[in-house]
């Protein structure tokens, strides 16, 4: 089953350790949803998602304060003698002795965060999501241009490389070469370079390239959300290419439909540019403004004009 380590969400949101349990190491998050336990504080144990990741706020923790003792022992016993991942203190609260007692106890880890409470638990449900979601490897390039996720395609050899570090010279930014991690989210298809190659560029002739190293921090990107395919093909004389616009082609990613632009290479064409026209013309699109729509009701209203002449003459 799917699952992210505790130690790699520990580390991600910088979160301090007040106890580790002996398997902290092995513990691994397989659900995407968290819990707040106040039913459980209140003695209302039945229906418990232990599995999830427990998180105390600042209201829990002043009805801890408000219970007895003896009370208190009992209902945090009932939360932290289940195997839950870990338990989280937010908002820099101070982890109470007694749960101290009951961690080393039942052998649980945990945490505490600066953060305030609804923040926090937005910044680690975007933190599961992504760890949760759908996932697949491309092998193309992947730019910002213009504000837009840019992910270039095509067979090897045919100049994905060579137009994206175009690109980086006409000043738009690189995410990534020849391997795109892409991952499907809520607010849609987010690309970015493995870890191991971020930010380099292979050119063959020249070798590896630094982008970071060459052309500065403002240059490269670590990720992005796609929104636009550019599929790069050797010319084929024989092929008919989309002289004119007015049909828009989708690729699927991930189950979530993607405009795609197929632009022939052949020797003499600029190819960065034409991508970043494409770009261009896609923002246009995207506000309600599109070149071969208007070019078509121009020719229209201008054969109606003629027909409507003819007709007159005639008459």
């Amino acid at each position: 089953m799917q699952g992210v380590k505790l130690s790699e969400i520990v580390e991600s949101l910088k979160l301090n350790i007040v106890h580790k349990s002996t398997n902290f190491y092995d513990i691994v998050i397989k659900n995407s949803e968290v819990n707040r336990p106040g039913l459980q504080l209140s003695g209302f144990i039945k229906e418990y998602p232990y599995k999830r990741i427990q998180i105390i706020g600042s209201a829990e923790t002043a009805y801890l304060r408000e219970l007895d003792e003896d009370v208190r022992y009992e209902r945090l016993s009932k939360v932290l003698s289940k195997e839950i991942p870990c338990l989280i203190f937010a908002h820099g609260t101070e982890v109470p002795e007694v749960v101290k007692e009951l961690a080393e106890k039942y052998d649980n880890t945990i945490l505490t965060t600066e953060k305030p409470t609804t923040a926090f638990i937005s910044k680690l449900s975007q933190e599961l999501e992504y760890e949760f979601s759908e996932e697949i490897t491309m092998h193309a390039c992947l730019m910002e241009i213009y504000g837009m996720g840019v992910l270039l395609t095509g067979k090897s050899s045919v100049g994905k490389s060579e137009t994206t570090l175009d690109l980086v010279i006409r000043g738009h930014r690189l995410v990534a070469d020849d391997v795109v991690e892409v991952k499907k989210l809520e607010e849609g298809l987010r690309g970015q370079s493995p870890a191991n190659i971020r930010h380099f560029l292979e050119i063959r002739g020249l070798g590896i390239l630094d982008i970071q190293r060459l052309y500065g921090v403002g240059a490269v990107k670590t990720f992005t959300y796609i929104d636009l395919v550019v599929e790069l093909e050797q010319w084929d004389s024989e092929k008919e290419y989309d002289r004119i616009g007015l049909d828009e082609e989708y690729i699927e990613i991930l189950g979530k439909k993607v405009e795609r632009i197929t632009i022939p290479v052949k020797p003499g064409r600029n190819i960065a540019m034409i991508v970043e026209v494409a770009v261009r013309n896609r923002r246009q699109k995207s506000l309600g403004y599109n070149a071969a729509v208007e070019l078509n009701k121009r020719l229209i209203a201008d054969m109606t004009e003629k027909s409507k002449s003819w007709q007159n003459r005639e008459n």
